[in-house]
C-alpha cells in the first residue's frame, strides 16, 4: 500500500509540472551553462561550480494584477496597519502601534482554487507571509477581525523559513525549504530533495525585494523564490488540506516592523 501511495504521488507530480520545473533549476550534472553565463553566477561569492538555472519570473503570460497600485479596492485588512503606498501594499507596526496577533490583508477578489501568484515583496524585520487557500477565522476578542489559517508561503527577516510552505494555524511545518516532500492520512514522507536550504538562502536578497511564485495545482504546491524552487509539496490529506481558498498577506505579532508587497500577478489555472 505504501508503494501504491508514493507512485501515485509522483504521478501527480509529473502531471503538475513539479520535476519539469525542477529539472529547469537543477540540469544535469556535466551539462554545460549557457553561452556567456560564467560558472556559479547567481550564488553569492560565486565560484566552484555552475549555477543553477533560474525560472523566469517576467513571463506574464495569462497573468492579470489583482492590486491597483494604489489603493485598497478588493484588499480588506485593519486600515491602522494597511496601506497602499508608492505602488506597494505596506504593512506596518510601531512600538505606539503594535500587532498584538497576527493580522492579514485579504484578498476580496474571489478564493482561487487551481492558480499561480507571482508578487514581489520587502521586510524590514520579523516575519510575514502569502498566505493562499485560506479560510478566514471567525473574529473574536482574542483573534480579532482579519484572521487566516491554511497554506503560507512564509517570509522571515533572518531568512531560516523564507520560501518554505508553512499551514497557519493548522499542521504548521508542512515543507521546509529544500525539500520535496508529500502528507496522506497519517503518513508524512520524502520524495527526494532539491538545493539544500543553505544554497537557497544564498539567492534571498537581505531587506531588499525578491521575486515569490506560488504555484497551486489540485493536491501539489510548489514555491519558487528568485527563480529557484524551493519547497514541493503534495497534500493527499483529504481531511485536512484545501483546495481552494482566500489569498493574504501577514503582519507578524511582536516587534514594530515593515512589509511591502508590489506587482500581485494571478493566473487561474
Amino acid at each position: 500500500m505504501k508503494n501504491k501511495t508514493v507512485s501515485s504521488i509522483v504521478g501527480v507530480l509529473v502531471v503538475a509540472g513539479a520535476f519539469e520545473l525542477i529539472a529547469q533549476q537543477t540540469p544535469p550534472a556535466g551539462q554545460q551553462p549557457p553561452a556567456g553565463q560564467q560558472q556559479g553566477q547567481g550564488r553569492r561569492g560565486g565560484g566552484g561550480g555552475r549555477g543553477p538555472q533560474v525560472i523566469p519570473f517576467e513571463d506574464r503570460t495569462g497573468f492579470k494584477p489583482i492590486f491597483d497600485g494604489s489603493s485598497l479596492k478588493n484588499w480588506d485588512g485593519d486600515p491602522t496597519f494597511w496601506r497602499a503606498e508608492g505602488g506597494a501594499l505596506v504593512g506596518e507596526s510601531t512600538e505606539a502601534n503594535p500587532v498584538k496577533q497576527n493580522t492579514f490583508l485579504i484578498y476580496r477578489g474571489g478564493e482561487p482554487a487551481d492558480f499561480e501568484l507571482k508578487v514581489e515583496f520587502r521586510i524590514n524585520n520579523t516575519n510575514s507571509g502569502v498566505q493562499y487557500r485560506s479560510v478566514q477565522v471567525p473574529a473574536d476578542e482574542k483573534t480579532g477581525k482579519w484572521v487566516l489559517k491554511g497554506y503560507q508561503a512564509d517570509i522571515d527577516i533572518a531568512n531560516q523559513y523564507t520560501g518554505m510552505l508553512y499551514e497557519e494555524r493548522g499542521r504548521g511545518f508542512l515543507a521546509p525549504r529544500g525539500t520535496l516532500g508529500y502528507v496522506t492520512e497519517g503518513q508524512r514522507g520524502s520524495l527526494g530533495a532539491l538545493e539544500g536550504s543553505d544554497a537557497l538562502k544564498a539567492y534571498i536578497k537581505d531587506k531588499d525585494w525578491n521575486q515569490f511564485h506560488v504555484i497551486a495545482r489540485g493536491g501539489t504546491l510548489i514555491h519558487i523564490l528568485n527563480g529557484h524552487v524551493t519547497a514541493v509539496f503534495v497534500d493527499d490529506d483529504v481531511k485536512n488540506r484545501t483546495l481552494k481558498g482566500l489569498l493574504g498577506f501577514q503582519i507578524h505579532q511582536g516587534p514594530p516592523m515593515k512589509v511591502e508587497f508590489r506587482n500581485i500577478l494571478l493566473k487561474t489555472l
